[in-house]
């Protein structure tokens, strides 16, 4: 839910439903596998609380518990599933961005923003293996992306202010742009020209360009990138040789979202 949209009564919720999808969410690169008292203090419950939601996840399949620690299985991954089969945008663009990545040789993905992070919901690698980021459900931050920022761009301008206000960006690499004054500078410039490009920020050698898609009402819905390897193309020459066929398909999806 976006701060744009109007909370509901605690009445209509289903209060051990978000709690279980706390515990989910307290698993993640760096905390694997927690013991029970680890996800009481990740999710705020009580011991006894989150000893139930976990057993519970566990005789539903989504865990494995082994030695008093907890680990997801790979069960969780029919959640993310259930939005790459079912939602109507990654169906949309797969096709154009399949057309894309191959006119180019280069690796495409589209994402959305998800609070402040870019979560990829469709990505074609057109036999260039740039980032294990780029595959359907990864999720980077989305202040050091092209696809985040262009994202971010396209907010109103008190959701901008309110996620710089709140951004805590830190230096993933040595070209990552962590003062926030610099990053608003280069929010603004997406905003203006109508493109992010982003060198290097997420990963040493990675380089991205991206543009906004949007519906036939003209509301932004998703990003769409190009990444290509620092060593086949210089920085210089990105928009020329990538913006033009992005652009073309820009359009072409304008009229289908």
């Amino acid at each position: 839910m976006t701060a744009e949209t109007e909370a509901p009564l605690a009445r209509d919720l289903v209060a051990g439903l978000e709690k279980g999808l706390q515990v989910i969410e307290a698993f993640d690169q760096e905390r694997s596998r927690l013991t029970i008292a680890e996800v009481a203090e990740a999710t705020g419950l009580t011991r006894a609380a989150a000893r139930r939601y976990l057993i519970t996840l566990t005789h539903l399949g989504y865990m494995r518990h082994e030695n008093k620690l907890f680990s997801l299985t790979p069960a969780v991954l029919r959640l993310g599933q259930s939005y790459l089969h079912s939602a109507r945008l990654p169906r949309i663009v797969q096709p154009l961005l399949y057309r894309l990545a191959y006119s180019l040789g280069e690796a495409a993905s589209v994402g959305v923003l998800d609070d402040d992070q870019l979560v990829c919901v469709a990505a074609v690698s057109a036999g260039q293996l740039v980032s294990a980021t780029l595959q359907p459900g990864t999720r980077v931050p989305a202040y050091c992306t092209a696809n985040g920022r262009m994202l971010l761009a396209s907010l109103p301008q008190e959701s901008i202010a309110r996620f710089l206000e709140r951004a805590a960006p830190e230096q993933i690499t040595r070209h990552t742009i962590v003062n926030k004054e610099r990053l608003a500078l280069e929010i603004a410039r997406a905003r203006t020209q109508g493109y992010a490009l982003v060198d290097q920020e997420l990963e040493l050698g990675l380089r991205t360009v991206a543009v906004p898609l949007r519906n036939f009402r003209g509301e932004v819905v998703a990003a769409m990138n190009v990444s290509v390897h620092a060593g086949r193309l210089p920085v210089e020459q990105m928009v020329e040789r990538c913006l033009p066929a992005m652009i073309k398909i820009q359009v072409e999806l304008g009229a289908l979202l």
